[in-house]
Order: C-alpha cells, then sequence, then structure tokens
C-alpha cells in the first residue's frame, strides 16, 4: 500500500511525500470530503503527534525489502472486525478511498469478520497471492507469528493500525500507526473526574481482551484515576467486547447489581451507546449517570448534545492517507519510526454540537 513509484517525471514520488507531509503539518493529513465514511459532512484527517515514536531507524535496507510497483502489485488490507461499528466502517472507507486516489488498482480487502483464526488465514492467503506490502488491522496482538514468519521470508513489509502487535519493530514488521491508548484511558478520566468533581462510584466498560487497545485504556484511567482523584472507586467492571448490545446487556446487570454506581466508563463509543440504551430502559433520565468513552463516532457525539454521555475521547479512524505515506516513505528509502502516534481531540459540551460534522 504505496504510492506509485514510477510516474511521469511531472508528478515524482518526492512531490507527493512533501505535499502530503505538508498537509500533515498543517493539521490535516487531507480533506476527506471525497471519503464519506457514513454521514457525510467535514471530514477531520489524522494529524501526526511530533515527536512520534522512537529515533527513525527502519529503513528499506535494514528491514530487507525491494521496491515494487503498486499501481501493477498486490497490496494487501486485512480489516478485523464486522463492519457494522462505524470505526470499522470509516477505517475502511478510508484505506480504499486513499488507494483509489494514489492509482492504486491492486488493493485486495479482506475482513477477519472477528474471528482471529479467519484473519489469520486472510493475511496467510493475500501472501500467497503475491501481495508485496500489507496494511494489518489486528483483532489481537499476540498469535501472528506464522504470518511474521511467513511475510518476513518474502520480505513482506507489515504496518499495522490501530492496534500493536506484540512483535519487534523492523524485523517482523516497519511501524505501528494509531493512537497512544495509555493517554486516551487518562484523558477519559480526566473527564470522569470533572464530572464526579473528584467523587463517586464508576462502572467500567471493558473492551475486547486479548489486544493493547483494551489494556492501556483501562491502565491509563485507573492510573489518573487513582493518582488524581482518591475520592472515586472502581466498583464494577465488565467486558463488552467493543459492542452495543454486548454493552447495553451489561449495564442492565450493571444497574441490577451496582445501583449506586454514579458513572460508566465505556471503553469505546458503541458499548457507550449500548449503556444509554440501558439506562433509558431503567427509567434514569439524560445526565442521572455520567458516561465518558472513547472513539469518537457521530451517534456518541450526538448523545453529548442530547446529555446522555458526558465527554468523548477522540480515536481518529482514517488511517488511508496515513499509512500511504508511511509505506510511501519507507519504499523511497527514508527512515521510520517503530509507532507513528496520532493525536485525537476530545467532544464535551463545549464544542459537540459544533463538530457533528466531523465526527464519523
Amino acid at each position: 500500500m504505496t504510492i506509485p513509484l514510477h510516474r511521469p517525471r511531472a508528478v515524482t514520488l518526492t512531490t507527493t511525500i512533501v505535499a502530503m507531509t505538508a498537509l500533515v503539518a498543517a493539521g490535516c493529513a487531507k480533506s476527506e470530503k471525497d471519503q464519506q465514511t457514513g454521514g457525510g459532512g467535514a471530514q477531520a484527517g489524522q494529524v501526526v503527534q511530533s515527536p512520534s515514536g522512537s529515533a527513525p531507524s527502519c529503513t528499506i535496507g535494514k528491514f530487507g525489502g525491494t521496491k515494487f510497483d503498486p499501481k501493477t502489485a498486490v497490496v494487501g488490507f486485512s480489516q478485523s472486525e464486522k463492519e457494522a461499528n462505524p470505526f470499522r466502517i470509516a477505517e475502511t472507507a478510508s484505506i480504499k478511498a486513499e488507494a483509489k486516489q494514489q492509482g492504486i488498482g491492486g488493493l485486495r480487502t479482506t475482513n477477519g469478520q472477528s474471528q482471529f483464526s479467519k484473519q489469520i488465514s486472510d493475511v496467510q492467503q493475500l501472501i500467497a497471492q503475491g501481495a508485496k506490502a500489507l496494511v494489518i488491522a489486528p483483532l489481537n496482538s499476540d498469535g501472528w507469528e506464522p504470518v511474521l514468519q511467513q511475510a518476513a521470508a518474502k520480505h513482506i513489509p507489515i504496518i499495522t493500525i490501530d492496534r500493536k502487535i506484540n512483535a519487534t519493530a523492523c524485523k517482523d514488521y516497519v511501524t505501528f500507526i494509531g493512537s497512544d491508548f495509555y493517554q486516551q484511558g487518562k484523558r477519559a478520566a480526566d473527564q470522569m473526574i470533572k464530572a464526579l468533581n473528584g467523587k463517586g462510584k464508576v462502572a467500567i466498560l471493558l473492551g475486547a481482551s486479548g489486544n493493547n487497545v483494551t489494556t492501556e485504556r483501562t491502565a491509563g484511567f485507573k492510573d489518573e484515576i487513582a493518582k488524581k482523584a482518591p475520592g472515586i472507586q472502581i466498583t464494577f467492571e465488565q467486558t463488552g467486547d467493543f459492542a452495543r448490545e454486548k454493552g447495553q446487556q451489561v449495564t442492565e446487570q450493571m444497574i441490577q447489581s451496582h445501583p449506586d454506581v454514579n458513572a460508566i466508563y465505556a471503553e469505546n463509543d458503541e458499548m457507550a451507546l449500548g449503556a444509554v440504551t440501558a439506562l433509558k430502559g431503567a427509567g434514569k433520565k439524560a445526565g442521572d449517570i455520567k458516561i465518558v468513552s472513547v472513539d469518537g463516532t457521530r451517534n456518541a457525539v450526538s448523545q453529548i448534545v442530547s446529555g446522555w454521555i458526558y465527554a468523548v475521547v477522540e480515536s481518529n479512524p482514517r488511517f488511508g492517507p496515513l499509512a500511504f505515506q508511511t509505506l510511501a516513505k519507507f519504499e523511497n528509502g527514508e527512515p521510520i519510526p517503530d509507532k507513528v502516534i496520532i493525536s485525537d481531540r476530545e467532544y464535551d459540551s463545549s464544542n459537540a454540537k459544533a463538530s457533528l460534522s466531523s465526527a464519523y
């Protein structure tokens, strides 16, 4: 998944990279007005934090890869989950739209349908089909050894997005592109502290197990609460698997078993929206139980406007432009850091209504 390396002299790869880099530095990787991710409106591109990751060290020479022409090569994208979740819909749409814009005709996409064994099989099939590069949104962080071994044997560069894999950068894969999930947890905790004025009982709707997103969002939240708000107790936590239906079910159980809970930290918006449904079903009113979540979907941001959700920490899914830019730099011989961390905004009552059009 890289920007074409063989172009007419008037539009060289270097020119393209410089232009894209300038857009990122300006605060928007590119306008995604033409990359609708469900709902229309202005789409906010990803912005890279500075510094991002460790010192750049991975090059195509060190990795052992070889250059290729993406216009004729097979480039694979592996999606992890069913595209019922707005985050996954937006993520896949961004990859496809950017590939189309860059003229990459050999893009092949797969979807693991939330089954890790299927995702592994999908990626192995992409390798067997001659993929020259892979962009993977991993379902789990562990268990990728079969894929990594096969890719390494053919020197296929891998970029992981959104979730990390537990492997060695520049040996097993090139880099990870995504948010700082620990910081997301801390920022969610800061919002929760404001919502409760530093005192209350909180339930956590945990994400799916087996990946670094859940682990780090939980740790960041708990650490920040312990440090800044000893008057807040975490009295209930259970996995909602990042799913709306499960988030609703767990919240219904929580209402029965822990009726004194004052707030809910949902580790993604889908679970938060399920919690809202459960609270409404229990006869609660907007604001009775404060909800803070992570993602930034339009549905969740709209619930800030209606008063059901207190705040949302964004996790931007529009990886297409940055994934292609990073791989293009790698193919062009430039050093790449082991992780490319993006900046995320926050939504609360002060900006939610005005920001609806830029949410996904």
